[in-house]
């Protein structure tokens, strides 16, 4: 296939888009996805070194977690970053040649989030336009991404999306358990744990586009012929992620509610509907930052002293006594002795517990280590 990577990921696609699935056709569908996705890798990673090298621009992270707004130009991010966190972007500014990322701090139920403003995302960024390389680069790290669009180009969302799609960012999505171990001989092998969709046809074309002939195939839960190519590319990162539509107060109620009916029926969340000029609908965001997060606060005690109900240790949903040890210092672990809580995740006040204990929000937790 000639032509540049770009116009051959356009001819695949157009293919994809003209063949009709059923179980004849799977196999060529899943061979055809795959060879879009090596290609798109290439010129992902084409644009990459292109100009600079390297994994493009970054921001050192601070606080509990880091959130990013991506948006198209002019959609109101730097009007967004500055009511929420209080920075002056003029002042607060990292230049990288023409790229400049913003950082501010927003303090909400006891959480330290950085916020970034990154300069507009367009079309073609994950190849490498506009910039599109240190762009990409501060999203893949950042812990949420906060797709903000306003009123007057909501249908940018389907955009934003894909080229988050394209760089190998997954939005609201688990990452698929799925183990693929190179052998020398055998041919493939698949194992699944559950019910599966795919079946040894299907993973052979997908691998045989990597020139891969022996493998161990292991999928636990279910999968798609895109979660296996995920899988086997193996450069996918997953992040949690919202809707936010700006500029609410510029459109009247008829319009407002047509927007946000149009956003959740498309992308199964409704939209955060705010106004960043208007200060309409912060606190909603905030919450909305960090419910995405997943945070939780557990109140520390002293051994013979009171709670302190102030200062809240934020940590995220799932975490154990273990996490909060480790967050306190790195030598709680090895020194840990017990744990006492108090709080929802124990049967009563002042439990003992181990360094495996799994934490809930509003866990009140008093460690004891070898002194």
């Amino acid at each position: 296939m000639a032509g540049s990577l770009e116009e051959q990921i356009a001819e695949l696609e157009a293919e994809l888009v003209k063949t009709p699935y059923n179980k004849a056709t799977s196999k060529h569908i899943g061979r055809v996805k795959a060879k879009i996705a090596k290609l798109r890798d290439e010129a992902v990673n084409r644009a990459m070194k292109s100009g600079g090298g390297g994994e493009g621009y970054s921001v050192k992270k601070s606080g509990d977690a880091t959130a990013v707004l991506v948006g198209f130009p002019s959609t109101g991010k730097s009007t967004l970053l500055n009511k929420l966190t209080g920075t002056d972007s003029a002042v607060a500014a990292y230049a990288f040649t023409t790229l400049t990322v913003v950082p501010g701090a927003l303090e909400h139920k006891g959480a330290k989030i950085q916020l970034l403003d990154i300069p507009g995302l367009i079309a073609g960024a994950a190849m490498g336009k506009g910039r599109g390389k240190e762009v990409i680069g501060v999203v893949r790290s950042a812990d949420i991404i906060i797709i903000l669009v306003d009123v007057f180009n909501e249908r940018h969302v389907e955009v934003l999306l894909k080229e988050l799609y394209d760089a190998g960012i997954r939005i609201n999505v688990p990452k698929p358990d799925i183990t693929i171990k190179k052998s020398s001989v055998g041919g493939i092998r698949l194992a699944a744990v559950g019910t599966l969709d795919l079946d040894i046809d299907d993973v052979r074309s997908i691998l045989s586009e990597s020139k891969m002939m022996n493998a161990d195939v292991l999928i636990r839960g279910n999968a798609s012929q895109d979660d296996l190519i995920d899988a086997l590319q193996g450069n996918r990162v997953y992040v949690p992620a919202f809707i936010a539509v700006n500029k609410v107060d510029l459109v009247d109620k008829e319009r407002y509610l047509e927007i946000e009916h149009d956003i959740a029926a498309r992308f199964a969340n409704p939209p955060i509907m705010i106004s960043a000029h208007a200060g309409y609908h912060m606190e909603e965001l905030k919450d909305a930052i960090y419910d995405c997060l997943g945070f939780m606060r557990v109140y520390l005690k002293p051994q013979s002293g009171e709670a302190d109900l102030e200062e809240p240790l934020i940590i995220r949903t799932g975490s154990t006594v273990e996490t909060v040890c480790t967050k306190l210092h790195r030598d709680f672990v090895r020194r840990f002795r017990y744990a006492r809580i108090w709080g929802d995740s124990v049967k009563h006040g002042g439990q003992r517990v181990g360094l495996t204990h799994p934490l809930l929000d509003g866990d009140i937790l008093t460690i004891i280590i070898e002194h």
